[in-house]
């Protein structure tokens, strides 16, 4: 590893982890992803930190959970909350200072008023805008219905904004080529976060009839948190049979396959440049989506598997094994700063404080590393209402701590569809005390002021809830 690689992030918005083929979980058609994923790591328990988009994507900039610099929900709804700033540490600036060229292309989330070039970047496609541009010039009539719920999106493939998007980023990598040093690309798509509008020919891959219904669609919300049945009726779904939701997931499955195809793009480029083996490649997503999973739509109020679990593939020739896997728990925003910099050799100076841990030992096969046995999440509240949750996961139990309703406790092996929640249950008392405890010690170890003061750090230790 004496030569530093390229490296290319991409990263995907609101995609699940059991979605894409390679995981041989759902009937989704991702063949170029599925080769990807079988060249290198495919990491089976990757999980999002903070499953909503801006403040995971402002932690993946900075490698701290956003609690610890107050980026708690998306600035672009509800009440205005803080952001992070070019002041703060990024890691594209370390790379920088190795001499990297940083390109970024897509989405951004991190800040509205600074985009990625005050934060080491030297370059930046804002693919939305462009793309805003580009069809008020060539498709000026175009109107979608605005519906959350997708819809049949008419335009030819290579115009929609999926491959609109890749085109962007291999023109970008064109470029970032040409200069002769080690390049940096993060490529962010907007897709598959709702509404889904896959194009032909995708569209027509995926029969509501052959969708099959998630297993945690038999949902009751007896004795859960009142938030999750109401977000049924905020989004207006409360009445919502499997009939009604297997168009959607047929939808969101189309626009994967089409999300797929366009990455194939990206990913091509850089074997026609003869770059792929000297270019680490990441694959993933923020976090994940109910699309109808225990009845819910998008990503809000809850920690199931669906929106905390993440797909993760790293791929890079000659020290990264082609076809291995990993079943041990990562984050995949918070473990991937100091994984990168560990693979570039650089210095993390003392006053870095990352909040993940470099996967390198586990992508290079050291059996012998001593690796976390949980991980823990967070939400912050938003869109619908304040709602503070926080959650560990570990083999065979979740524990969530919903500091204003019932907390959560649900047995992974016998419950893995988390139906039932057995936090009453007498016989789980010492297990609660553990999972509280180990959370109370992650969350104060990473900054999380919720657990700072004397009532909140009660309530969760000595679990004086109602």
């Amino acid at each position: 590893m004496s030569k530093r690689p390229n490296i290319v992030i991409i990263m995907v918005d609101q995609q699940r982890y059991d979605c894409i083929g390679y995981s041989g979980m759902m009937p989704v058609a991702t063949p170029y992803l599925d080769r990807f994923a079988s060249q290198g790591m495919w990491f089976s328990r990757a999980y999002s930190h903070i499953p909503v988009c801006g403040p995971a994507r402002q932690s993946f900039v900075n490698g701290r959970r956003p609690e610890s610099f107050g980026g708690l929900w998306n600035f672009s709804l509800a009440l205005k909350v803080h952001a992070l700033e070019p002041s703060a540490y990024s890691w594209a600036r370390s790379l920088y200072e190795l001499g990297y060229r940083n390109g970024y292309v897509g989405k951004w989330d991190v800040n509205p008023e600074h985009d990625p070039t005050a934060y080491g970047y030297d370059e930046y496609a804002n693919s939305d805008a462009l793309y805003r541009q580009f069809i008020q010039e060539r498709y000026p009539q175009l109107a979608y219905d605005g519906s959350y719920f997708g819809e049949f999106d008419p335009l030819p493939l290579e115009d929609t904004r999926t491959h609109r998007t890749a085109q962007l980023a291999a023109e970008m990598i064109d470029r970032l080529a040409e200069a002769g040093a080690p390049f940096h690309l993060r490529v962010n798509f907007g897709e598959p976060h709702l509404p889904c509008r896959p194009a032909a020919p995708f569209h027509e891959l995926y029969r509501p009839e052959d969708v099959p219904e998630w297993g945690s669609f038999a949902e009751t919300f007896d004795g859960k948190p009142y938030i999750q049945e109401q977000q049924l009726y905020n989004w207006k779904i409360e009445g919502f049979t499997w009939h009604d939701w297997a168009p959607v997931v047929a939808r969101y499955y189309a626009v994967i396959s089409q999300l797929d195809d366009a990455i194939g793009n990206v990913l091509r480029k850089l074997d026609e440049l003869g770059l792929s083996r000297d270019t680490l490649v990441v694959y993933t997503s923020d976090h994940g989506d109910m699309c109808g999973g225990h009845r819910m739509m998008d990503k809000h109020y809850v920690m199931y598997e669906d929106v905390v679990r993440v797909p993760l593939a790293i791929r890079w020739p000659g020290v990264v094994p082609a076809g291995s896997r990993s079943d041990r728990f990562v984050y995949n925003l918070l473990d991937l700063p100091p994984t990168i910099l560990d693979m570039t050799n650089f210095s993390v100076p003392e006053y870095i404080e990352f909040h993940g841990r470099s996967l390198l030992p586990l992508l290079t096969g050291s059996a012998s590393t001593e690796w976390r046995s949980e991980i823990a999440a967070t939400y912050n509240g938003q869109q619908f209402g304040l709602y503070t949750q926080r959650m560990i996961r570990t083999e065979d139990w979740k524990y969530v701590w919903n500091p204003t309703d019932v907390d959560e406790l649900y047995d992974m092996k016998a419950d893995p569809h988390e139906l039932r929640n057995v936090v009453r249950h007498p016989a789980y008392g010492d297990l609660l005390r553990m999972l509280r405890n180990r959370l109370y010690e992650i969350l104060l170890q990473d900054g999380d002021g919720m657990v700072k003061t004397v009532w909140m750090r009660d309530q969760l230790l000595e679990g004086r809830k109602k």
